[in-house]
C-alpha cells in the first residue's frame, strides 16, 4: 500500500530524479513538476497528499505557487530554501507552508519532515471540537471554519490546528515545546519561530487590533495562552 503521493516541484532535473528515487524507494507514490505553473494543474488535476515546492524557481516563485495552492487545498506543503536565512523561513510559513527544509538536507531530515507534515493533529484528545463564539468571531472545529463578522476568514492547516489546541487549553499557558509538539508532532520541540510567524498570521486574523490582542496572548519566553472570556458561547 501506498505510503502517500508526493509532487516534488523543482526546476532541477537532478533534484527531481534524486527525490524520485528517494521517495518511491520508501513506498511513496512520486509525480515531479519543474515550474509552479505545472505543479498547479497536475494538483487540479490529482490528488496528492504532500507537495515538496522549491522556494526559488524562474517563472513563477515557490511563494507565489504555495500562496495559490493554500487558496484552494489544505495539502500538505514543505517548501525547500537554498538558504538558511529567517527571511526565507517566515516567507514560507507567511505563504501557507506546513514546514520548511534547507537545502542540502538529508535523507533521514527529509523524510522524518514528510511523515511530520502527512501527519494532521487528530480531533480528539487535547483538541476542541464544537462550536465556539467570541462576539463576532465565531470558530466551527468540526467544520474547520472561523467566521469574522460575516465574511469567512481562511486559515491554513497549521494556524487552525494551534488555535484548536490552544482553544482546548483555554486560560492555561501552553508552553512552546508542547504547542510544536501537538501540531507539528514529536519531532518538534526547538522550532519557535514556527509558532511566532504563524501567531502573528493567526492574530491578523482573529483579532480586532492583531498588535494588542484579546485572545491569543503571549507568555514571554515560555508559550502562549488563549483568553477565554468567562461570557462566551460555546455551542454543541
Amino acid at each position: 500500500m501506498s505510503a502517500g503521493r508526493i509532487l516534488v516541484v523543482d526546476d532541477d532535473p537532478q533534484i527531481r530524479r534524486v527525490m524520485r528515487v528517494t521517495l518511491t524507494g520508501r513506498g511513496y507514490e512520486v509525480d515531479d513538476a519543474k515550474t509552479g505553473e505545472d505543479a498547479l494543474e497536475k494538483v487540479r488535476a490529482v490528488r496528492f497528499d504532500l507537495v515538496l515546492l522549491d522556494m526559488n524557481m524562474p517563472g513563477m516563485s515557490g511563494l507565489e505557487t504555495c500562496s495559490l495552492m493554500r487558496d484552494r487545498s489544505e495539502i500538505a506543503i514543505i517548501m525547500l530554501t537554498v538558504r538558511d536565512a529567517e527571511e526565507d523561513k517566515v516567507s514560507a510559513l507567511d505563504a501557507g507552508a506546513d514546514d520548511y527544509i534547507t537545502k542540502p538536507f538529508n535523507q533521514p531530515e527529509l523524510l522524518a519532515r514528510i511523515r511530520a507534515a502527512l501527519r494532521r493533529t487528530p480531533a480528539g484528545q487535547g483538541s476542541a471540537s464544537g462550536r465556539l463564539s467570541l462576539g463576532p468571531l465565531d470558530i466551527d472545529f468540526d467544520a474547520r471554519q472561523v467566521i469574522r463578522g460575516r465574511q469567512q476568514v481562511r486559515l491554513t492547516p497549521k494556524e487552525f490546528d494551534l488555535l484548536r489546541y490552544l482553544v482546548a487549553h483555554a486560560n492555561k499557558v501552553v508552553t512552546h515545546r508542547e504547542l510544536l509538539q501537538a501540531v507539528w508532532g514529536p519531532d518538534y520541540g526547538d522550532e519557535v519561530d514556527h509558532l511566532r510567524v504563524i501567531v502573528n498570521q493567526l492574530r491578523k486574523k482573529i483579532e480586532a487590533q492583531p498588535s494588542k490582542p484579546v485572545f491569543l496572548l503571549t507568555e514571554p519566553w515560555v508559550g502562549y495562552r488563549f483568553s477565554l472570556p468567562s461570557n462566551h458561547v460555546a455551542k454543541s
